[in-house]
């Protein structure tokens, strides 16, 4: 039973249910997995997820030849299957089919090798789906470096031999505000506080959510926003 439990737990840390409320992530995380299952069908063959961390989404990949994780040295050894240096992946030109990159590329301190790199490893006509943020709080510190606009990854994705296929803008409506409020809850309430802090968060949190799921339903805003989504194809 308290295996179920932990393994429940880590799913809905990524996957969270409509109903799972608690989350302080719940409207990132959702919005997030709700467009990677939508678009890992367009990915096949031998994929590379760079950056995977515990690998949160491997479950929709299932369909591909093989599934390996990328890590830099020194993080999350357990679920990579590579490590690298933070500067040259460990693979020969034109390795793999396909990409994923979640919630990195705001981590690295230079982009352009980084996406040098990736374009390198990939074949031609590769693809890759990439996410990061918009609007978020500066997070994993000291190691948060940077914010893009839709704009400028667009311009630091062709620059560096990607053609965008597909830039969506997730989590544009007011439920951001919702999201927003309640990261600042995690920080300054939940985050290495006592039980009391805690648990009184997880009404926060629940309540926030909530409010978020009802505002939700107003017009979108592509100005504001949490993620972006892009697909795009080595040239």
């Amino acid at each position: 039973m308290i295996k179920y439990f932990k393994k429940f737990i880590a799913l809905m840390n990524f996957q969270p249910h409509w109903l799972f409320l608690v989350h302080p992530f719940y409207f990132s995380r959702r919005n997030l997995f709700k467009f990677y299952k939508k678009y890992s069908p367009k990915l096949g063959g031998n994929l590379i997820d760079i950056g995977c961390g515990n690998k949160p989404y491997k479950n929709l990949f299932k369909h591909c030849k093989s599934y390996f994780g990328l890590e830099i040295e020194n993080e999350n050894k357990n679920s990579a299957d590579f490590t690298y240096d933070g500067k040259n992946f460990p693979f020969g030109d034109e390795t793999f089919d396909s990409a994923i990159c979640s919630e990195v590329l705001e981590h690295v301190f230079e982009p352009n090798q980084f996406l040098r790199e990736t374009n390198r490893v990939l074949k031609k006509n590769g693809l890759i789906i990439l996410t990061l943020p918009f609007f978020w709080d500066e997070h994993e510190q000291p190691y948060d470096y940077a914010r893009y606009t839709s704009f400028g990854l667009k311009y630091i994705l062709e620059k560096e031999n990607f053609e965008i296929l597909e830039q969506v803008k997730i989590g544009n409506d007011l439920s951001v505000i919702a999201q927003l409020l309640n990261c600042y809850i995690y920080k300054k309430l939940y985050e290495n506080k006592n039980f009391l802090s805690k648990s009184l968060s997880l009404i926060f949190f629940s309540f926030f959510n909530f409010i978020g799921l009802i505002i939700s339903i107003f017009p979108n805003n592509n100005d504001m926003y949490l993620d972006n989504l892009v697909v795009a194809k080595k040239k």
